[in-house]
């Protein structure tokens, strides 16, 4: 159970006491006019050596452009961190001032905040807050005796959030899978909510905002626990080895994406009223590997991805999102891990692992934010290829030798999520960080799905006829033809998996055929045509890329239908 103070100035219940009265009842008008500001100061969380709080100042006096709550501990607390104000302490004294974008606090305003903090001994209640100086409150007796909360008490974490728990289901996506015939057998399946610009944080247009899905979610929660799946996607810079899913940030606007887009979601996600929910946050797709494989002398190397590396500015905005979102007591990071056609290879495995452990120690991180990765982010990589494995020969000649799979270590998203796993706690993850694998478009089904291994005439021919993923090359990333939808997501598959999710939403396109003029920042990729012939990073082979696609995130119709035809397992 938690603990709250809820601690007024009772500053007519004090005059009538004087008086010699009994306190008759007091118009609210009256009351407000006492009562400069209150503070509702809950204790959330508490085991043996800490606790995390929760508190909401309400400004009844003169509205404010900035603020500042004080208050003391009787006891040993030290506040470790905090979110959505900026906490300092000199002995037991507290201060909390208001964030860069949360200073305006109007009259009969309200604005909320949380920390992290710890104790020994007795964890008492503050009894005296002021708000700018003003006394608030002082104490009312409130609050009692804290236990420790039990299995999904609000402020805990469980080893595996999907575990035990349904998943939000998008509202706007879910109605335009309905609308498209057939959509209705998927409408009700869990997608992840894109928050891929600052304006997605409000809502685009009529769109829904992040309160707004949040709130929804805990309509759909019920009296059950319930995951939100969030994609946070808006580095700096983001994605520079592509141009279709280029951002709205440039590569030094790092400064922006702290202030403008991390910290009010983290504002968002901190308020106590979604404290009930599971929040899972996928951090920064396709940000991380691209350090690895696309600097340098590498063939396949650009020069943004080079000045991303030079100005640090994707290890510091990943680190920056995994303190801020980390320091929310029901969030769950995973960081985006690319996929085994990305950083399979002996020379991207390790250095993969060795980055992110440097983002997820940077701007204040620790190991302690992730609590786990996710593979294959809106990729089509198959789960798993059961009719060959790394380990298979033709004549003598091992599968690595294949022009498809080219030495790379593995062959199927799964065998790589597991290793990968096993390598990013020996870096010095936590041993128990669980692996997400995208499965929303990697199902590779209909009537071009292998029903065995190919023929033996050369190891090229055993592969090829046999693998399900059918593209051209295992580089090719945008509005796969011939692609099916995967797994239905599905929580704890397999060992070191804590989910199978749906993180991409089918039916919305990685990007636009041709050029298309637009306002979000997203330019024309050659990869999303189907006309172009490759580079160096698809083996300058076709793009393999559906005709008479939108701009990334726009709806897109054939896609939807393509994939709905050849979902394996099937529809």
């Amino acid at each position: 159970m938690s603990r709250t103070r809820t601690a007024l100035l009772a500053a007519m219940a004090l005059v009538a006491a004087a008086a010699g009265t009994a306190m008759g009842a007091v118009p609210d008008d009256v009351g407000v006019q006492a009562i400069p500001c209150t503070v509702d100061y809950k204790v959330q969380n508490q085991w043996s050596t800490g606790f995390t709080t929760a508190v909401t100042v309400t400004n009844n006096s003169a509205a404010k452009t900035s603020w500042a709550v004080k208050w003391s501990y009787a006891g040993n607390q030290q506040v470790t961190n905090g979110w959505n104000s900026r906490i300092t302490q000199s002995g037991t004294s507290v201060t909390a001032a208001n964030e860069t974008y949360n200073g305006t606090l109007a009259t009969g305003g309200s604005v909320s905040f949380g920390f992290n903090a710890s104790y020994s001994g007795t964890n008492a209640l503050p009894t005296t807050f002021t708000l700018d100086g003003v006394t608030c409150n002082v104490d009312d007796g409130g609050g009692g005796p804290s236990e420790p909360p039990g299995p999904g008490t609000p402020g805990t974490k469980v080893d595996n959030p999907y575990a035990g728990a349904k998943v939000y289901v998008n509202p706007e996506w879910s109605a335009k899978a309905a609308a498209e015939p057939g959509g209705s057998r998927i409408s009700n399946q869990p997608t992840g909510v894109w928050l891929d610009r600052i304006a997605a944080i409000e809502g685009v247009g009529s769109g829904m905002g992040l309160r707004d899905h949040l709130d929804a979610a805990l309509t759909q929660k019920g009296s059950g626990e319930l995951a939100v799946q969030l994609v946070i996607y808006n580095l700096p810079g983001r994605d520079c080895a592509a141009l279709a899913s280029n951002g709205e940030l440039g590569p030094t606007e790092l400064g922006r994406y702290k202030t403008e887009y991390i910290d009010p979601i983290a504002a968002i996600l901190a308020d106590p009223k979604y404290a009930s929910l599971r929040i899972v946050t996928t951090v920064e797709i396709d940000s991380l590997p691209n350090l690895v494989t696309n600097t340098g002398s590498r063939p396949t190397a650009t020069p943004q991805c080079d000045v991303m590396k030079a100005n640090g500015n994707y290890v510091k905005g990943v680190g920056y999102a995994l303190n801020k979102l980390g320091d929310v007591g029901n969030v769950y990071n995973y960081v985006d891990a690319g996929h085994h056609g990305w950083i399979g290879w002996d020379d991207n495995f390790g250095a993969s692992a060795t980055t992110f452990k440097e983002a997820a120690t940077a701007e204040g991180a620790t190991v302690n934010d992730v609590h786990g990765f996710i593979t294959n982010t809106a990729n089509y990589s198959a789960l798993k290829e059961n009719n060959f494995t790394i380990n298979s020969t033709v004549n003598g000649t091992s599968v690595r030798e294949s022009k498809w799979v080219d030495w790379n270590r593995y062959v199927d998203e799964l065998s790589f999520a597991q290793a990968f796993r096993n390598q990013l706690v020996s870096v010095g993850f936590n041993s128990s960080i669980g692996m997400l694998i995208d499965t929303s478009r990697n199902g590779w089904g209909g009537s071009a799905r292998p029903t065995g291994p190919g023929a033996t005439t050369s190891v090229d021919t055993y592969v090829n006829g046999g693998r399900y993923d059918r593209r051209i090359h295992i580089g090719n990333w945008c509005n796969q033809s011939g692609a099916g939808l995967g797994e239905r997501p599905k929580a704890a598959p397999e060992a070191g998996i804590d989910a199978y999710v749906w993180m991409k939403p089918p039916g919305e396109s990685d990007g636009s055929s041709s050029a298309i003029p637009n306002d979000e920042g997203k330019g024309f990729d050659r990869m999303c045509d189907p006309t172009y012939t490759g580079n160096p990073r698809n083996g300058n082979s076709m793009s393999g890329s559906l005709p008479n696609a939108p701009i990334s995130g726009h709806w897109f119709s054939a896609q939807f239908q393509q994939l709905m035809q050849n979902a394996y397992p099937a529809l």
